[in-house]
């Protein structure tokens, strides 16, 4: 054998050597992240190598299916653009021929309008008497058909006739107490040039409605019809429209014009007389006089000692000079009042239901005037009325405003106090079955300087006056013992 030969040996393994590197270098390149020519990582391993199965193959991957995408369809601007002018066209055109045949189907629905639910029914009958006729040929079921038309029809040209006449509706006086007596009038005159038949006339008051039958009328002729206004309870009673009524005397055609507009009659809650209420709490120059002390004020009142820390702008020099000694003006304070009055309107807050609850919004009605008479700011607070810095009148209106019913005493409360932040004296009516934890819940809203007052309506419990954790309790049993209990408060 031949040896080999050493270059030839060196050769071979260096190109093994190189063959080796470069196949290294090139499986590297393919692997690298991020490279275009890299596969992607499989999908179900977190390090990008997928596993491997017993043969030591990779399996297959899954397509991935392509997103598609669907636009909306957009209608084109011109088409769109044509709708609507072919839409606004259309409906110019359709009001025009409304205005043009309005002449025509206007006394056709006016008609209608005025045919009563009797007189539809009298309609169906004489139609469907027409239809059995025509089915059964029957001429009796025809005649009864052609007389109920005809009974309509004679009814309606009852209603037909322009009437022109004036009437005036008044009421005297606009505002009364409960169970004041209170007249209304009511004068229709005849503008028409030649008489008038017999017209009835309708006037709402209230829940009720009073009719008046007048005579006939000549050319320019006027009757007068008086009424009385029932006034036995609060609220506001409204008086009108007055309307003409034009028909037969079966009520099948009704044909109803309106005259005049609705006028107001407020029924004010009792009120008794009360003592002043007395001064507030709030410092003011323009207040009332009380009988507290102060160092600064218009009321003078004595010349005491000096002390240290006194004002030395209220030395009396003159005064000084003559005792020998330094002696400074001493003054009453004058305060203002702002009375809040927040009442339950909820009957069944009261042992007895709906005249407890009426006691109450006299009760609140009656300090209102007080309070306005003493020249004080008050605000009430009854459900949804309120007024605040107002005249007695238009309080006493928002109190025959009220409506008996469910009441809030914490919202309320607040309500009061949103209105007058400056209260100094807060009263809160209520009933027996109020729970007493409610009532301080309320008051508790105000300032702990305010004067808190709750006034219950309990004729199971003694009429007095206490104080329980600041609040001072009343107790009554009807509207009179208001001003006992009222001057014990004041004298506390």
């Amino acid at each position: 054998m031949s040896e080999p030969d050493p270059t030839q040996s060196a050769e071979h393994t260096t190109r093994r050597a190189d063959l080796k590197q470069s196949g290294r270098r090139g499986r590297r390149r393919a692997a690298a992240p991020g490279s275009p020519l890299a596969p992607p990582p499989y999908a179900g391993s977190p390090g990008g190598e997928g596993p491997t199965s017993a043969s030591g193959t990779r399996p297959r991957r899954l397509p991935t299916l392509p997103t598609i995408t669907v636009s909306r369809p957009r209608v084109p601007t011109f088409i769109a653009q044509a709708g609507q002018r072919t839409g606004g066209v259309l409906s110019r055109r359709t009001e025009r021929l409304r205005s043009a045949t309005r002449p025509v189907w206007g006394p056709v629905a006016a008609f209608l309008r005025w045919v009563s639910p009797l007189g539809w029914s009298i309609l169906a009958l004489g139609v469907l008497c027409w239809a059995v006729a025509a089915v059964a040929d029957w001429d009796e079921w025809a005649m009864i058909g052609a007389a109920a038309i005809a009974l309509v029809v004679c009814c309606a040209l009852l209603a037909v006739g322009r009437t022109r006449v004036r009437i005036d509706t008044e009421v005297d006086p606009l505002r009364v107490t409960v169970g004041e007596p209170a007249t209304g009038r009511i004068a229709v005159t005849n503008e028409s040039r030649r008489g008038m038949l017999p017209l009835l006339v309708e006037l709402p008051v209230g829940i009720s409605a009073a009719r008046f039958t007048l005579p006939p009328l000549g050319s320019g002729k006027a009757h007068e019809e008086l009424f009385v206004v029932p006034t036995e309870r609060r609220g506001v009673i409204a008086v009108g429209p007055a309307t003409t009524v034009q028909g037969d005397p079966l009520g099948i055609v009704r044909r109803t014009l309106r005259w005049t507009d609705v006028t107001e009659l407020f029924v004010h809650p009792r009120t008794i007389s009360l003592e002043p209420l007395g001064a507030g709490l709030l410092r003011d120059l323009e207040g009332e006089t009380t009988q507290e002390m102060s160092m600064s004020d218009l009321a003078f009142h004595a010349l005491r000692e000096y002390q240290p820390g006194d004002d030395r702008r209220y030395i009396h020099w003159r005064s000084s000079a003559k005792a020998g000694r330094l002696l400074v003006r001493q003054f009453l304070d004058t305060r203002r009042s702002h009375l809040t009055v927040v009442v339950d309107a909820d009957p069944d807050k009261y042992a007895g239901g709906e005249e407890d609850a009426e006691t109450a919004i006299s009760v609140a009605a009656s300090i209102a005037k007080r309070a306005h008479m003493d020249e004080q700011d008050f605000t009430l607070v009854c459900r949804d009325s309120t007024a605040s810095r107002t005249s007695a009148s238009l309080a006493m209106d928002a109190l025959a405003r009220v409506e008996l019913g469910t009441s809030d005493l914490y919202a309320m409360a607040g309500e009061g106090l949103s209105l007058a932040p400056d209260t100094s004296m807060a009263v809160l009516v209520t009933g027996s079955t109020t729970p007493f934890i409610q009532v301080q819940r309320a008051l508790g809203r105000f300032e702990s300087e305010v004067l808190r007052v709750a006034l219950t309506i309990d004729r199971d419990q003694r009429v007095g006056v206490k104080n329980v954790g600041g609040t001072t309790l009343m107790n009554i049993h009807e509207l009179g013992d208001l001003r006992a209990v009222l001057m014990g408060v004041m004298a506390t």
